[in-house]
């Protein structure tokens, strides 16, 4: 049974940074691309970064790039999300999200997903920014 448990999240200020984990099991971690999804009540689910199997090539929406880094630890089955200089608009739930090929499915910057768009996921960690 697939699991993915999500980890880090909290109240942190702008300008702060907080690393985001997400632990798998269930399957053959380094067999799959995984991708960091978030969710506000506003917009829904936006889909955020995505790496391959060997951290070959990693993809991320344009709000994000150059602040957040998607990495991954295969023989530990953990994915990581690490967020820098975090805006309010960063506030929401971030969910951890399993892909079903070596390499991440394509997404557009900004694309709003809906649930099926992945084979698994987490439960999310909250994340929120405010003064």
């Amino acid at each position: 049974q697939v699991q993915l448990v999500e980890s880090g999240g909290g109240l942190v200020q702008p300008g702060g940074s907080l690393r985001l984990s997400c632990v798998a099991s269930g399957f053959t971690f380094g067999d799959y691309a995984m991708s960091w999804v978030r969710q506000t009540p506003g917009k829904g689910l936006e889909w955020v970064a995505s790496i391959d199997n060997r951290s070959s090539k990693t993809y991320y929406t344009d709000s994000v790039k150059g602040r957040f880094t998607v990495s991954r630890d295969n023989p530990n089955n953990m994915l990581y999300l690490q967020m820098n200089n975090l805006k309010p608009e960063d506030a929401a739930r971030y969910y951890c999200a399993q892909d079903r090929y070596l390499v991440p499915r394509p997404r557009h910057s900004g694309q709003i997903l809906t649930w099926d768009a992945y084979d698994s996921w987490g439960q999310g960690t909250q994340v929120s920014v405010a003064a």
